[in-house]
């Protein structure tokens, strides 16, 4: 079993970067059934849990488990309230907690107060992550338990200061130890019976914009408009890039031909949200493709 990434691996006495520079080449292929039981495993070592609970696919597959295992009393799913959250999204993990339930509540975090997080440099994941775990941390410590968040081997090579962030603030990560990638974690969670399984990646909305471009309320108000606006055409997939005036829509290849035969309905929801121009990227949809920009500074 892998551990933590910000950990050692075992065999080698090496980072799991350094040990495996292909990432997802090193992790052996088992049924996704061994991926649970170790994951359950490792949920049990931890023994309580808070579970930052976004309704992703990721997190929601651990908020399931760690209450499927450690039951109400040891797992609670905290969700971290805040402008940078799609309203829709908010719905959803009340809705899911629900569901399944959870022992469940919203929490508001400010981000947005945090001046590094509002200049929005190459480190405002980080900034974020900060500030999650310092509502989240004093909640798992009144409990004895340990906050828990859904990263999986897969967010390990992207630009993801966050991660870093929420491990020095003593978050753990049951799906890297366990060594789910995505794909494990949509096939468990297929095989578990969880609509979140297909549930397409709904990153921050914070991440719609460009590196150096101030994050401020009404650029996120705009960017979740216009995402709902698109969503209540019918487009499962997208993302709406922040420019200022411009909004830069982003969906997947094969529904750039719907979109341009949509034309007049995709400007009218878009500039619904308050933007003047409306572009479609003919590159498709690029989880994370923002931080190239990065690279080139």
């Amino acid at each position: 079993m892998l551990r933590s990434a910000f950990e050692l691996v075992p065999a080698t006495g090496r980072s799991l970067t350094e040990a495996c520079p292909g990432r997802l080449a090193c992790v052996p292929a088992v049924p996704v059934t061994e991926r649970l039981d170790g994951l359950r495993r490792e949920l049990r070592r931890l023994q309580r849990v808070v579970v930052a609970f976004s309704g992703g696919a990721d997190s929601a597959l651990l908020a399931w488990m760690a209450h499927d295992t450690l039951g109400a009393a040891g797992a609670q799913a905290l969700t971290a309230v805040s402008p940078s959250l799609a309203p829709d999204e908010e719905l959803d993990c009340a809705a899911l907690a629900g569901e399944w339930g959870l022992r469940w509540r919203a929490v508001r975090t400010d981000e947005l107060a945090d001046p590094a997080y509002v200049a929005n440099d190459g480190q405002r994941c980080a900034h974020c992550k900060s500030a999650l775990m310092a509502v989240l941390a004093p909640l798992a410590t009144a409990e004895g338990a340990t906050v828990v968040l859904g990263v999986n081997l897969d967010d390990l090579g992207d630009h993801r200061p966050g991660q870093a962030a929420a491990a020095a603030g003593g978050a753990a990560f049951p799906l890297v130890t366990a060594g789910f990638t995505k794909s494990d974690v949509r096939a468990a969670s297929r095989l578990l019976g969880l609509r979140t399984w297909d549930k397409p990646a709904a990153a921050c909305l914070a991440s719609r914009v460009p590196y150096g471009t101030p994050v401020t309320l009404r650029v996120l108000t705009e960017v979740a408009a216009a995402e709902a606006a698109l969503r209540a055409l019918g487009f499962r997939e997208l993302r709406v890039r922040h420019y200022g005036d411009l909004a830069r829509v982003e969906l997947p290849v094969a529904d750039l031909s719907a979109a341009l035969g949509r034309r007049a309905e995709v400007v009218a929801a878009v500039r619904s949200a308050g933007y003047r121009y409306v572009t479609l990227d003919l590159e498709g949809l690029r989880s994370g493709n923002l931080n190239a920009a990065l690279e080139l500074r």
